[in-house]
């Protein structure tokens, strides 16, 4: 092709999802753990060796189509935001036939017509019954780097505390990196209850934490993918010190003499660098050069004067 169509934007694959709750006898079923869904069972069964769980297969509602799932033992779980803006949230009322209403809060989208649950029920229209009014959904894509491939992760909720939680989660960590590098974070299930009308009620909300980096951090500009995979450091610190270690195989390699093995032997030691390993293979240089200095060189000559004890 002569040209490329550079409007057209770039979208990694999505490898599945992550869910709080699952349905059980055709009946939703809230999760205090997270639920792992995917078409590919690799991806689920390492989901199910990191968090635990039993690994299935699964038909979501209105589909027949198998997946794979597991109801993992973990309420929360490292991921990466990633470039870009990885939150998406509308209002949306969706029935056997797929999406009815997806609203922005002021608009309608596929009527182009004013909010319809808001016309109806005012301010307070969350609090009607689901399926009478839009649920509050927030769609938010994370890389999970402890599973395999370089695909997306979705998370999802309807609720209406989390929507302006991720919301302004998401706003800070853009204003901190302008779309450009990762973030790591942890997302977390937390129970919560409020009293209305003198009843309690009580439901999980998907939290987003920053993990390892604090505000200060995250809001210096974008992060290295080595300081967003590992945030504390502990990786970048083991290198450091691996980088600042002499090769003192390579030294004694090089060395001319048994004796200059002795000074790689003692600056080792010296640094505290030295193991059995390290000592056995300096000994087994040092020992090769001196079987080598007591025969003659290329030319055929001895380093030291040969005495013929039989003169």
């Amino acid at each position: 092709m002569g040209s490329r169509l550079l409007n057209i934007q770039r979208r990694a694959a999505e490898h599945g999802r992550l869910r709080t709750g699952y349905t059980q006898g055709g009946k939703p079923v809230r999760s205090a753990t997270w639920v792992v869904t995917s078409h590919s069972e690799e991806h689920v069964r390492t989901a199910a060796t990191l968090w635990g769980g039993e690994v299935e297969q699964w038909n979501p509602l209105n589909s027949s189509i198998a997946q794979w799932r597991v109801i993992t033992k973990a309420a929360s779980v490292e991921a990466l935001i990633t470039p870009g803006d990885p939150l998406n949230q509308y209002n949306e009322l969706w029935s056997k036939g797929g999406c009815q209403r997806r609203c922005d809060g002021e608009t309608e989208l596929l009527s182009r017509r004013p909010c319809l649950c808001a016309a109806r029920f005012g301010e307070e229209w969350h609090q009607q019954k689901k399926g009478v009014v839009c649920s509050v959904t927030s769609r938010l894509n994370v890389m999970l780097p402890d599973l395999s491939g370089m695909g997306m992760w979705r998370a999802e909720t309807h609720s209406f505390y989390a929507a302006s939680e991720w919301g302004a989660m998401v706003d800070i960590v853009l204003a901190g990196t302008d779309g450009r590098g990762f973030v790591p974070v942890t997302l977390r299930i937390e129970p919560r209850q409020v009293v209305r009308d003198g009843k309690t009620k009580r439901f999980p909300v998907v939290v987003v934490e920053l993990r390892g980096v604090t505000p200060r951090q995250a809001l210096a500009g974008p992060m290295t993918a080595a300081v967003a995979l590992d945030p504390s450091g502990a990786g970048q610190a083991v290198a450091a010190l691996e980088a600042a270690r002499p090769d003192y195989l390579a030294e004694a390699e090089a060395a001319l003499t048994p004796d200059d093995v002795g000074d790689v032997y003692r600056r080792a030691h010296a640094a505290g660098h030295l193991d059995d390993e390290l000592v056995n293979r300096l000994k087994a240089i040092a020992d090769r050069l001196k079987a080598e200095a007591a025969g003659p060189d290329e030319d055929g000559a001895y380093e030291a004067e040969v005495v013929d004890a039989t003169s």
